[in-house]
């Protein structure tokens, strides 16, 4: 396993866990983060073992954005500079074959925002707070965010965050469909490993379809997405993990699926 410097990576069979990994600055983004993450997650969309990527933060915090006090230090190491495509994060995020899921753990703004945003699915810890953040230092914004927030919450309200720059709670971002669970902060990693554990138990197959549909759907014409999904659905449903889902729904039992 590669070595990181401002991440974590850990992969346990099906799961990979990318870790934000700057405690002590809140995981504030540098130029590194930016490299690293674009690299860990390249790793991992290649590996077919991998089905579910959880992203999260290391101590109190997700990410707060972009390290301020680093990038007004006027401080530049060669090491850390990134090319145009280490930004696609999010977009890795968005389109690699894994279904991605944001831990927010706390703190979440910025350039953070953008990167829970390109994920699947978001949970947050009751306490987490979210900003857009970007206007609040005079820049317009990186990591997709214009793309996939008016997706997540609707087209009026991705500009109202973007504009206003207000910091809103978990349960607020629950309420427009921004996050799909808040969990209290101190049964937060509890149900986040429970939530793991349950798409665990879903077949492989249709998991990851499900998310290809998505993605199709996303770039296709309504009868033409319709005509592709049939054609994997037919594929899907005469399966092994179909006819094992079909007999333990008669047996009232758990399907497994090898």
């Amino acid at each position: 396993m590669a070595d990181y410097a401002t991440i974590n990576l850990r992969t346990e069979g099906p799961l990979a866990r990318l870790t934000l990994n700057r405690p002590e600055q809140r995981n504030g983004m540098t130029n590194r983060m930016v490299r690293e993450t674009h690299a860990a997650l390249t790793r991992v969309a290649a590996d077919a073992s991998v089905r579910l990527l959880l992203l999260t933060g290391a101590g109190r915090s997700f990410c707060p954005g972009a390290d301020l006090n680093l990038m007004s230090s006027g401080e530049r190491d060669a090491k850390d500079w990134c090319g145009s495509e280490h930004f696609q994060v999010s977009a890795l995020l968005h389109g690699m074959p894994q279904l991605t899921i944001a831990a927010i753990n706390g703190a979440c703004a910025g350039a953070g925002f953008g990167w829970a945003c390109g994920c699947d699915l978001r949970v947050a810890a009751r306490s987490a707070m979210l900003n857009t953040a970007f206007l609040n230092v005079a820049v317009a914004g990186d990591m997709g965010l214009p793309w996939s927030l008016p997706r997540l919450v609707g087209a009026a309200k991705a500009r109202e965050l973007s504009f206003f720059c207000e910091k809103f709670s978990a349960a607020e971002a629950h309420r427009f469909g921004l996050v799909a669970r808040v969990y209290d902060d101190e049964e937060f990693q509890e149900q986040v490993e429970a939530l793991l554990a349950e798409l665990l138990e879903r077949s492989p197959t249709a998991l990851a379809t499900m998310k290809a549909h998505y993605l199709a759907a996303e770039s296709m014409p309504f009868e033409s997405y319709v005509g592709l999904e049939t054609l994997r659905h037919r594929e899907i449903a005469s399966g092994a993990h179909a006819r094992e889902a079909f007999r333990a729904f008669i047996e009232k039992r758990k399907p497994k699926f090898d």
